[in-house]
C-alpha cells in the first residue's frame, strides 16, 4: 500500500481545522503528565507515568492486554482522576478546571461510547450528536448545516451518499461501519484532541484496511489536532504516525519517535516474546522469531 502521509484531506476536515487554536496562541503540549499513578482496590493500573504530546504529533500507544493503555487514555481524556501525579491537558490542569468543559474539547473514540448510544439511532443521528457530546439528538437543536456536515463526514468515510448507511440504525451496522460512525461523530465536535481506543478491534481485513486508510489521511494532515491511537497490533498503525509509546504492567517501556521506539528489542521487551518488526511503505509488521 502506498504511503498516505502526505495526502490532503478534503471536505469536512477543512472545517475541523478551523477549530484548532493557532499555534502561537496555544501551549506547546496538548498532553503532559508527570508521576501519574492510578490505583484501584490496592492494585496499581498505572505507575509513575510521564508523557508529553506536542501539538502536531500523532502518537500510537501499544502494549499487551491489561497493561494500562485504556486507563491512560481515560486519564488524558479527562474522564478518570489519577490517584497521584500531575495532568495537564490542552493547557488546563486537572483539579483546576471544569472537567465537563475540558471533555467537550476532547474526542474519544471507544467501544464504551457505543455501549452508551441507543441502538435505534440512525448513523447520521449518532454523528450529529457529536457536536454537543450528547447521546441522543432530541434535546439539542441542530440546523441544516449541522446535518449537512454529518452527511459529509459519513461520505468522507466512504459510508455515506445515496447508498450509504446514514439512515440505517446503529444496531444493524457492521463493526467496521460503527467505527467509521464513531470517528465521524468525534470529528463532528471539532475537537482539539482526538483519542482512539482500539478502533480496529474485531474488524475483518477489509474493514481494518479501510479504517487504516482513513486514519492515515487524518494523520497526514498537519492541521488536524493531535491524535493518540491505542492498539495491540503494529499492523494497525496508519502511515503518518510520528511517535510511539510502549507500555507493560502499567509502566512505560519506551516513548519517542516511532522509528526509534519500534525495534526488535523494545517490542520484544514490551510483549515478553522475541519478535521481529519492520516497516514497508509506511506500514508496520511484526512476527515471532523462530530459531
Amino acid at each position: 500500500m502506498p504511503s498516505l502521509s502526505g495526502s490532503a484531506v478534503p471536505g469536512p476536515v477543512a472545517e475541523l481545522r478551523s477549530s484548532v487554536p493557532p499555534q502561537e496562541d496555544a501551549p506547546a503540549a496538548a498532553i503532559c503528565v508527570s508521576g501519574v499513578a492510578v490505583v484501584r482496590d490496592g492494585r496499581p493500573l498505572l505507575e509513575d507515568v510521564g508523557w508529553c504530546v506536542t501539538r502536531g504529533e500523532r502518537w500510537v500507544v501499544i502494549g499487551p492486554n491489561g497493561c494500562g493503555k485504556t486507563t491512560l487514555l481515560q486519564v488524558v481524556g479527562a474522564r478518570l482522576w489519577p490517584t497521584s501525579g500531575v495532568v495537564d491537558i490542552l493547557g488546563e490542569r486537572l483539579g483546576k478546571v471544569d472537567m465537563r468543559a475540558l471533555r467537550a474539547r476532547i474526542a474519544l473514540v471507544s467501544a464504551s461510547v457505543v455501549r452508551q448510544l441507543r441502538p435505534e439511532l440512525t448513523a447520521r443521528e449518532v454523528v450529529v450528536t457529536g457536536k454537543t457530546g450528547s447521546l441522543v439528538p432530541w434535546w439539542d437543536r441542530f440546523d441544516d448545516e449541522d446535518w449537512a456536515l454529518a452527511d459529509r463526514l459519513l461520505e468522507d468515510a466512504g459510508v455515506g451518499g445515496a447508498r450509504g448507511i446514514g439512515d440505517r440504525p446503529l444496531r444493524v451496522l457492521s463493526e467496521g461501519e460503527r467505527q467509521h460512525v464513531l470517528l465521524s461523530r468525534a470529528l463532528m465536535g471539532k475537537p482539539e484532541l482526538v483519542l482512539m481506543d482500539e478502533p480496529a478491534a474485531g474488524l475483518d481485513l477489509g474493514a481494518r484496511e479501510r479504517l487504516v486508510v482513513r486514519l492515515a489521511r487524518l494523520m497526514g494532515d498537519p492541521e488536524v489536532p493531535p491524535l493518540v491511537l491505542v492498539t495491540h497490533h503494529l499492523e494497525e498503525i496508519p502511515p503518518g504516525a510520528t511517535h510511539c509509546l510502549l507500555m507493560r504492567a502499567g509502566r512505560i517501556v519506551a516513548a519517542g519517535p516511532i522509528t526509534e521506539v519500534l525495534d526488535n528489542d523494545k517490542v520484544s521487551a514490551c510483549f515478553g516474546i522475541s519478535v521481529q518488526v519492520g516497516c514497508e511503505d509506511g506500514r508496520w509488521w511484526s512476527r515471532a522469531e523462530t530459531r
